[in-house]
């Protein structure tokens, strides 16, 4: 599976890089903000994509609904450093997208997010 790395950090892009590559994964390119990330999916067409919730210029979960769209659109999970529930019920999460904290990262939960539907 071919991975987009989206973080604004580029120490938390490299641990991703990192970290799916040991899950088995090719990580074929990465992004710093939503501009980029979205132009980069288009250029690169990965399966998959590890978005950050809290971008620079916009928020990944608007980034995660222009990725995610149709069936041929890519995996979206998405991270934070923060958990689910400190978003507050006011954020809607997009269809088909799953969160995994970055505290939580490790080679087996990147598979396990992004391989389930």
């Amino acid at each position: 599976m071919r991975v987009l790395v989206v973080d604004d950090h580029p120490s938390f892009r490299r641990l991703a890089k990192r970290l799916l590559a040991e899950a088995g994964f090719a990580v074929v390119g990465e992004a710093a903000d939503a501009e980029g990330a979205v132009r980069e999916a288009k250029r690169l067409r990965p399966d998959a994509v590890l978005l950050d919730v809290v971008l620079p210029d916009r928020s990944g979960l608007t980034v995660a609904r222009q990725l995610a769209v149709g069936r041929d659109g890519p995996r979206v999970v998405l991270t934070s450093s923060r958990s689910r529930s400190d978003f507050g019920d006011s954020f809607e999460w997009p269809p088909g997208c799953r969160f995994l904290p970055k505290h939580e990262l490790t080679p087996a939960r990147l598979r396990d997010a992004l391989r389930q539907p």
